[in-house]
């Protein structure tokens, strides 16, 4: 069985969601703010944490396909990554859309205005990396 992580990484907060045991169906987890914490060392133990097999990490795209400085940035964090998850597989994919998507559900949600969309908008792009991911396994 493969338990995956995804990561959605950004310069202020990378968001963090998991796959269940199975690999089938991913959920939000985290939000990891960069500038308060050591964020190679808080996914390391997230990935020791959840039995992590595998990361998945979306690479931002423009809409043409073409990547642009920002994903440059996350290469270098996943180079980082590397040096201290040396034993998990990264699996690089395709993130585009999946935080405009993630904004739209969040909208869709909170209607009333009791999610405060900033705190939980990068965490859910990341399940949405990861559940696009675990589909497109099947």
């Amino acid at each position: 069985m493969k338990r995956y992580i995804a990561l959605d990484i950004g310069d202020v907060r990378i968001g963090v969601a998991r796959s269940d045991i199975m690999g089938i169906i991913a959920s939000p987890l985290e939000t990891i703010n960069r500038k308060k914490v050591k964020s190679v060392k808080r996914i390391a133990e997230l990935c020791k944490e959840n039995n992590t097999t595998s990361i998945v990490v979306g690479i931002p795209k423009s809409l043409d396909g073409e990547e642009k400085r920002q994903a440059e940035k996350v290469r270098e964090y996943i180079e980082k990554l590397k040096k201290e998850i040396k034993n998990l597989e990264i699996i690089e994919v395709d993130e585009r859309f999946s935080t405009v998507i993630a904004d739209n559900i969040l909208k869709e949600l909170n209607k009333n205005g009791a999610i405060e969309k900033r705190k939980v908008v990068d965490k859910v792009a990341a399940s949405i990396i990861l559940q696009t991911y675990l589909d497109m396994k099947k």
